[in-house]
């Protein structure tokens, strides 16, 4: 990590909108390099993440790296891939599942954050927050949509659902997304990382 990518990681973490983190044990789950290729954004951390500090360290993040077409040591090595969450700490439990991201923590880290890599070639907008913060109007109507529509957003991003495997009736309503979508994704990634 150079220290200008330091400087803004240990800015982010001293942060006084951060405290409640700090006071719970939180370290912030972020993953990159100045050297990263291929960006993965997604929605926050979860418990499993936080708690391990390793980010998309559970079933769902197996899903993604065999989407991506790259192994562990690949999609951990941060010289190829930077995970920045839209938010680096688990926003705790709703009714429903994991509360969302804060609104203003990507707004305000991200720009530094990727000022810091200049190499980022594709930028994987994974789930329904990424999407409208780094497409805004671009978007369609819904995820759906939007991933459906992924080639019109080429090839400087590739948007995603989730791979939880919670998604699994979405999946059987949308046949096209693992016959068509994945076998794109991971060519683009393939180029991104300099493959092909």
């Amino acid at each position: 990590m150079t220290d200008a990518l330091y400087s803004v990681i240990n800015a982010l973490e001293s942060d006084p909108s951060n405290k409640w983190a700090r006071d719970l044990g939180y370290r912030p789950v972020w993953a990159g390099s100045p050297c990263a290729r291929v960006a993965i954004i997604g929605q926050a951390p979860g418990r499993r993440a936080q708690q391990s500090g390793i980010p998309w360290d559970d079933a769902s993040g197996a899903r993604l790296r065999s989407w991506l077409g790259v192994r562990d040591v690949e999609f951990y090595d941060p010289a190829l891939f930077a995970i920045i969450p839209m938010d680096f700490y688990f926003p705790g439990k709703g009714k429903t599942g994991d509360l969302p991201p804060r609104k203003e923590f990507a707004s305000r880290w991200h720009p530094m954050i990727f000022a810091e890599m200049p190499n980022i070639t594709l930028r994987v907008l994974v789930g329904t927050y990424a999407q409208r913060f780094y497409l805004a109007d671009r978007a369609k109507e819904n995820l759906t949509q939007t991933v459906r529509a992924y080639k019109e957003y080429l090839p400087a991003e590739f948007p995603l659902v989730h791979p939880s495997p919670l998604n699994h009736y979405w999946h059987t309503k949308n046949s096209w997304f693992m016959t068509e979508v994945i076998p794109d994704l991971a060519r683009q990634v393939s180029v991104a990382l300099g493959c092909k």
